[in-house]
């Protein structure tokens, strides 16, 4: 079993998962506590299966949610995860540039926080043919 940030190589991918209406927020094997609870709090559920090998751990957007709320969320959860230094990919379908926005608002007006886990975040490149990614 693997997942999307393990084969591109970033600490968060978001995207829809295909033929569903379930928004998954993938993490590498082995990700620190403190990402897997950053996307807690943003409001994913985590779900964890253990296995004789590794324990793989992902998140997903609440079932009970609109398919906007949990765009909302989804996207809404990105400068939270910037602010902190990971790198994090999130797919056009998922995307919304208004909540976006929004959270980044929020951000700003609120105390100034912990530094940055990593020093290489740096502002959402966003490419209307592939998929949104921050580096």
């Amino acid at each position: 079993m693997g997942n999307r940030a393990d084969d591109e190589g970033t600490d968060v991918e978001i995207y829809l998962k295909p033929l569903t209406d379930t928004v998954h927020a993938d993490t590498p094997t082995g990700a620190p506590e403190k990402l897997l609870a950053l996307l807690d709090r943003a409001g994913f559920e985590r779900k964890t299966l253990e296995t004789a090998g590794p324990v793989y751990v992902w998140h997903k957007a609440p079932g009970h949610l609109t398919e906007d709320a949990k765009k909302h969320l989804a996207t809404g959860a990105v400068p939270a995860l910037l602010m902190a230094g990971y790198l994090v990919n999130i797919t056009n379908d998922v995307w919304d540039a208004a909540a976006y926005q929004d959270a980044v608002a929020k951000m700003r007006r609120q105390p100034a926080a912990a530094p940055a886990a990593r020093s290489n975040a740096s502002p959402l490149s966003v490419s209307a043919s592939r998929p949104h990614r921050t580096r």
